[in-house]
């Protein structure tokens, strides 16, 4: 479902930088949501499916595969780091996972378009990681209380 979630709100909110061949989304905040309060292989799980899938219904089915490995890799880092743990630790959790996913892209445009695409890039998808953290800590805060009788512990 966090998955279907993420893909939803990640077309409602769709810039596109030209640039870059690539968009500014909330995916990230799907991502951190899926991380922070699942763990690390749901948040991986959500991440490399969303990205993949959001590409796919974008038209930058070039990133697919690249986005598949980023995302995938910023779910998991940022559940391993945050998951179960304090605010303050859930945020430097997202923090990390937006660095990994700057990298991620920095590489992948680098290697379809070059390095000045690349580093085109960086400014816009550390906007988009900021951006899903703050989203997806204002959703992650409340319903971190509430999980456990969500899941029916």
């Amino acid at each position: 479902m966090l998955i279907a979630v993420t893909v939803v709100i990640s077309r409602f909110f769709l810039i596109p930088v030209p640039m870059t061949h690539g968009n500014v989304n909330l995916c990230d905040a799907g991502i951190f949501v899926a991380a922070l309060l699942l763990g690390r292989k749901q948040g991986a799980i959500v991440g490399a499916a969303s990205g993949f899938l959001l590409d796919l219904i974008s038209g930058y089915s070039q990133y697919m595969l690249f986005s598949l490995v980023v995302h995938g890799l910023e779910g998991f880092v940022a559940g391993w780091i945050g998951s179960g743990k304090k605010r303050s630790v859930k945020i430097l959790a997202m923090v990390i996972g937006t660095i990994v996913m700057v990298a991620g892209y920095f590489l992948s445009d680098t290697i379809l378009y070059g390095i000045s695409v690349g580093v085109i890039g960086v400014p816009t998808n550390f906007i988009q990681g900021i951006l899903g953290g703050v989203v997806g800590y204002l959703v992650v805060i409340p319903l971190e209380s509430r999980l456990p009788h969500l899941l029916g512990s």
